[in-house]
């Protein structure tokens, strides 16, 4: 499935450290809400500034990767991220925490920039977005598995996004200096597909939101709709990580054999469905039912839609801004969550987010199949004026 001499790790790597602190977001929270005195909204808004600030670091530099240096770059936001992290994991003071942990996002911000603007100039960007989930997935679920074996305190997840960004920091070393094709180097080039784009990161932004809605109150769907124990909840997540490896292994395996029309809008239809059932879940059956399914088919739309938005720029740009514009749906999403389930309880929030999907999921199969639309390239083939005007004397003569 990944070609071991032509898959590009060091941005695989960089991709991974890029997205590990949205993948941990949920005990981040959880251990700011335990570790210090703040309150679960409190907990959850500073979970929000990390992913805004992140999202921010897209939006900044998504035409800029270019001017700045793609190698000098990621080593920045890697020191921001190891720095910012790290200082809030040692911190023990609520100021110092919310300081480091917005430095530690704009880090993750600029070096999932980098890695995605250098993917979309890959030959296979799919492969190498597929390659970089795996990785991020399997390194988010043995941080859930380990972190509650190290004690109580909010520094230990903090500290492994910290170290992450350490570790692949040396291999930054490997990243082309200069822009590896010709369109990259073009300083001046305007945004290509300006339309498809910008309904593509609008509708990223409503996919994300609902997605992350109801990852944020999954947890008390199963305690308190389901009247499931804390440590059947946790079970039940640690199976759909493991489900969630299984569905990039099987994103990489078919590649661009569907296309993207198909995965992208029939997978959100999907979605759509295990929302709803992990929302209306009263039991442990259920309740695993809906989020294994969820977690497994996830991934697998997220790497088409990564991949449909590096097709619409070789540059990466609106791979940059699309997920950047999925950072904003998912800072918002545990929010949207709380307050959909306060007001007409789990069973409707799951409703609204499973009709908002169905709705997007629309437009994005159109840009999908627009972008999947073969075209002619122009060629043009250099004629020797002399040799050709001696072919056609030959020619006459003949």
């Amino acid at each position: 499935m990944f070609a071991p001499r032509t898959t590009p790790w060091p941005l695989v790597a960089l991709f991974t450290a890029g997205y590990l602190a949205p993948y941990l977001l949920p005990t981040v929270v959880g251990r700011l809400d335990s570790g210090l005195p703040l309150s679960p909204t409190q907990a959850g808004a500073v979970g929000s500034a990390l992913l805004l600030s992140s999202a921010s670091a897209g939006f900044l530099l998504a035409s800029r990767v270019d001017r700045f240096g793609a190698r000098r770059l990621a080593r920045i936001g890697l020191t921001l991220a190891l720095l910012g992290y790290g200082g809030a994991a040692l911190a023990h003071t609520v100021p110092a925490v919310v300081l480091g942990v917005l430095i530690g996002g704009f880090g993750s911000g600029t070096a999932t920039a980098v890695a995605a603007t250098r993917i979309a100039a890959q030959r296979n960007p799919h492969r190498t977005t597929t390659a970089g989930l795996l990785g991020v997935s399997a390194l988010a679920g043995a941080v859930y598995l380990t972190v509650p074996h190290l004690g109580p305190g909010h520094g230990q997840p903090l500290a492994a996004i910290a170290l992450t960004a350490l570790a692949v920091w040396p291999l930054t070393g490997r990243i082309p200096v200069d822009a590896p094709t010709v369109e990259s180097r073009r300083p001046a080039a305007r945004l290509p597909h300006r339309r498809p784009g910008l309904v593509l990161a609008a509708c990223m932004l409503c996919w994300s939101l609902a997605q992350n809605s109801l990852w944020g109150v999954s947890g008390r769907i199963g305690l308190t709709q389901a009247q499931l124990t804390e440590a059947t909840v946790g079970a039940v997540f640690a199976i759909a990580l493991g489900a969630g490896l299984l569905g990039v292994t099987g994103a990489g395996a078919l590649g661009p054999r569907l296309g993207l029309a198909m995965p992208i809008g029939a997978g959100t239809v999907l979605i759509a469905g295990c929302i709803a059932i992990s929302a209306s879940a009263t039991d442990l059956p259920t309740f695993a039912t809906g989020e294994i399914a969820w977690n497994t088919i996830y991934p697998i739309v997220l790497s088409y839609v990564i991949g449909l938005a590096a097709s619409l720029d070789p540059r990466g740009r609106w791979a940059v801004l699309v997920g950047s514009a999925a950072s904003l749906g998912t800072a918002a999403g545990p929010l949207a969550g709380s307050v959909l389930s306060a007001q007409a309880g789990f069973p409707v929030m799951g409703a609204v987010l499973a009709v908002g999907l169905l709705v997007v999921s629309v437009p994005m199969t159109a840009v999908a199949l627009r972008a999947g639309r073969p075209t002619l390239p122009v060629v043009e083939i250099p004629v020797d004026a002399r040799a050709a005007e001696d072919a056609y004397e030959a020619a006459t003569a003949a």
